[in-house]
């Protein structure tokens, strides 16, 4: 069993990412080994993973320990990682490359051919997106979900009305196409709009150390990030939390960051509702990114979401034996 700690760039401090292990070719373009990993704690019983959108680090996770037992933690990065582990998205057509379900489907496709067992998955902002749809479309490798300030999708087409989704179509296509989008990545892929962009959701500013700025920036500075950035901000569509919570079969932990500018917590709260929603949990004073601010309070949740399940699979395997 693994716990994964999902991510979308490079590793901190003394930890350091590496490239990811070719996946086995599945037949699909989905199977492109461009996602990165490190392993954060010396593999033991327990094992999870845990994904996380830009702007977080792996750092707060290095002393997760679960049921009392070193716990296999594996951290997976999205959209970074060397120039030869990120395809370029134009190479696709005009059929979008960066989903969801390209996510997903490799973060299935990493539990089974490298961690070779079920998993927990542990994520933040978009990378909640990414976990809910794994668990939906490979229910039977997720054995559990904690999401912190999971994205809201406020941007999503859906959430458009509809007189300004041609609007949006015209100005992604913009971004996309013309020299426009290349001169709004240099504007924004500078240390001093990093560290801007940081300061607003990060309610400890604090954490926004140089370290993070330049963690951050340098992948974006790589041949190819600037494709992968606007394929990503271009994509309005996909699945939105609230489609695939009803979907999802395993129990799911929500925790909630309350001073995140972002993802407000007052629309967060509507997720209370769903079956698959054992617990909705405010952290108090933090933003955005709880486990860069609050791993005080994060990784017992973590700890203790992990032990209970464990317990109770295990118990209900047994009574089926």
């Amino acid at each position: 069993m693994l716990v994964i700690v999902m991510q979308s760039h490079r590793a901190r401090g003394t930890l350091a990412l590496h490239p990811s292990v070719p996946f086995p070719p599945h037949g699909s373009l989905l199977s492109l080994p461009w996602l990165t990993y490190v392993t954060l704690v010396a593999p033991k019983t327990i094992s999870g993973t845990n994904w996380h959108h830009s702007g977080a680090k792996y750092s707060n996770w290095d002393d997760l320990r679960i049921c009392e037992l070193e716990a296999r933690v594996k951290g997976l990065s999205m959209c970074c990682g060397s120039p030869p582990y990120k395809p370029n998205p134009r190479d696709f057509g005009v059929n979008s490359f960066y989903t969801f379900e390209t996510w997903a489907t490799q973060l299935n496709e990493f539990c089974v051919d490298v961690v070779k067992d079920k998993a927990f998955f542990i994520c933040n902002s978009i990378g909640g997106v990414v976990g809910l749809q794994a668990a939906v479309m490979e229910p039977e490798i997720c054995r559990g979900i904690v999401i912190l300030n999971i994205s809201l999708r406020m941007l999503h087409i859906k959430k458009q009305p509809w007189y300004g989704r041609p609007l949006i179509r015209s100005l992604q296509s913009l971004l996309r196409n013309t020299a426009l989008g290349k001169y709004f990545y240099r504007s924004v892929a500078t240390p001093e709009s990093v560290k801007s962009i940081l300061c607003q959701c990060y309610h400890d500013t604090s954490q926004v150390t140089d370290d993070l700025v330049e963690t951050i920036l340098l992948p974006g500075l790589e041949p190819g990030a600037v494709d992968v950035f606007l394929e990503f901000v271009c994509y309005s569509g996909g699945p939105l939390p609230e489609e695939l919570l009803p979907q999802v079969k395993c129990p799911v932990l929500v925790a909630w960051g309350d001073k995140d500018p972002w993802e407000p917590i007052e629309l967060g709260r509507a997720y209370e509702k769903f079956d698959s929603v054992e617990d909705f949990i405010v952290l108090p004073n933090v933003g955005h990114c709880p486990q860069d601010e609050a791993p005080h309070l994060v990784n017992p949740l973590v700890e203790s979401f992990v032990a209970r399940h464990v317990t109770s699979q295990a118990s209900l395997s047994a009574e089926v034996m």
